[in-house]
């Protein structure tokens, strides 16, 4: 029988979940709550680098019913600072299973909270706005200091923590493509190698070694922009990088690549109340008035009044956020949402075979 250590979360507005903490029990933990909405897929959800800096709430009751797998993962390791849940599965139950969810936690030194009311706190963060909160053995007078301190995700370059340090090649019989590593997930990798020769390179690269193709064994035809941690507002290097891209080469930019895409042709992003974070968002493509269910995390989104000369493709039938863009004349397109899947629904696959094509409409 388990033996779990009680614990409290506080938000930084003094309201305290009293819960169990499992996984690697750690004094506390801390940093930017959010909360995700999804059924399943949440080794996939905790292991998206996206989530760097902040703890990611499940709306869903029963997690890790499915147990884990070296498979599922969608980066090395877990990048999010920690798991807020409602209840967490003794005995898994799967044939893909190879250790339960608390195994996962323990081997990647997560600690999470459990017993928590997670419906009380969804309805929390979706009045006041995401809230930074600490969770732990500390006294509550100290978790709440430290749920003060917290600074959340604004005005901060996470980028730098999750990217790669390296290149590194995955050979494919498609046309070369250089990827930038904003944080990309595994699941992304795997669409662009069907598709493409890819080579992954780190956040910082320089433009014109892409250009002129030193890294990828010849110059590229496209260039993709992934997803990501953080501000982007706070990337403005990565910005002139991409800057010196446009226009010379065909762009992809998924999530945090797509707020790149629209600064660099002058727009600027806002944080949302509490984030896209979940698996079945409604997007509408405008084109054909199609409505695409997405997966899609990211809590800043593009100011669509400060967005000029591009198209837009994609719109948020939640809130009306714009979640795509293209730029004909530029070479360009980018959507905000996941259309890897990983997880979610399958309805945007066809992005990658657009970017497929606007490559050989440009060779």
């Amino acid at each position: 029988m388990r033996q779990y250590i009680t614990g409290n979360l506080v938000l930084e507005n003094k309201e305290v979940f009293s819960g169990e903490l499992v996984g690697s029990v750690k004094p506390f933990t801390s940093g930017e709550i959010v909360f995700n909405t999804s059924l399943s897929g949440y080794q996939e959800i905790i292991s998206d680098p996206s989530y760097a800096g902040q703890i990611i709430t499940f709306t869903y009751p029963h997690i890790g019913n499915y147990g884990a797998n070296v498979t599922d993962s969608e980066s090395v390791k877990p990048f999010c600072n920690g798991v807020i849940l409602r209840e967490l599965t003794a005995i898994p139950s799967n044939y893909r299973s190879q250790k339960s969810l608390e195994a996962y936690l323990i081997e990647n030194d997560l600690c999470a909270i459990v017993g928590i009311d997670t419906r009380k706190l969804t309805k929390r963060i979706r009045d006041l706005g995401s809230l930074n909160g600490a969770y732990g053995t500390l006294p509550i007078d100290d978790l709440y200091e430290l749920a003060k301190k917290e600074t959340g995700t604004t005005n901060l370059n996470l980028v730098k923590d999750v990217t790669i340090s390296s290149a590194y090649r995955l050979p494919g019989n498609g046309p070369k493509i250089v990827a930038y590593d904003f944080g990309i997930k595994t699941t992304i990798l795997n669409r662009l190698k069907e598709k493409f020769d890819v080579t992954v390179v780190p956040a910082n690269t320089d433009s014109d070694l892409v250009l002129k193709g030193e890294l990828s064994g010849g110059v590229p035809s496209g260039v993709f922009l992934s997803n990501g941690p953080g501000d982007p507002s706070a990337l403005s290097e990565i910005v002139s990088n991409v800057d010196n891209l446009l226009g010379k080469v065909p762009i992809f930019g998924i999530c945090l690549g797509h707020q790149i895409l629209c600064q660099v042709l002058g727009a600027k992003t806002v944080k949302l109340p509490f984030g896209h974070h979940g698996a079945n968002h409604p997007v509408k493509r405008l084109s054909d008035g199609y409505v695409e269910i997405t997966s899609q995390n990211h809590s800043y989104a593009v100011d669509e009044s400060t967005l000029s000369e591009v198209k837009i493709t994609h719109r948020n039938l939640n809130d009306g956020v714009v979640e795509g863009i293209s730029a004909a004349d530029r070479k360009m397109f980018s959507v905000q949402y996941h259309p890897e899947a990983g997880p979610g629904p399958h309805d945007a696959t066809y992005l990658f075979d657009q970017f497929l094509e606007l490559i050989k409409e440009n060779i």
